[in-house]
């Protein structure tokens, strides 16, 4: 067993401190398509933001808007991937203990749905108002 002050635990610290800017976002890119690649609901939710974007640019949404609408796309996108990441780590756990972690998936997945949910109502008030308002033929609807 390793104690907490052996040379080991020392070699790790230098190893990891001695990581460039570069070196740590070349890290973080990988971990970027890890996180993508395999999982179908973050092709989903990437889609569907693809979708809300290019309606927000036909309906010509506003700054304020956009950021608004920006800022939702980019927590459901955060939240798929760490609930990603989550679950990778679950199918690395032993077969015998992954039961022991099936509560901690479904927090997670759950932390996805609540962050769809409040970004899809967001849109909608968002587009929906703006849709509305060319439908109706007034400038805005506020």
């Amino acid at each position: 067993m390793l104690q907490p002050d052996s040379g080991f635990n020392r070699l790790i610290a230098v190893q990891v401190s001695k990581r460039t800017w570069g070196h740590k976002f070349f890290c973080a890119f990988k971990g970027l398509k890890a996180g993508i690649r395999g999982h179908s609901s973050f092709f989903v939710h990437f889609f569907a933001s693809m979708a809300v974007m290019c309606m927000a640019l036909a309906l010509g949404c506003g700054l304020i808007e956009w950021a608004v609408l920006l800022i939702c796309i980019g927590g459901v996108l955060v939240s798929e991937l760490i609930n990603s990441a989550i679950e990778e780590l679950v199918r690395r756990m032993p077969e015998a203990e992954r039961h022991l972690f099936w509560p901690v998936l479904d927090i997670a997945a759950g932390a996805v749905l609540a962050a769809s949910m409040f970004s899809s109502l967001v849109g909608l008030l968002i587009l929906g108002s703006r849709f509305l308002a060319l439908w109706v033929g007034q400038s805005a609807l506020r």
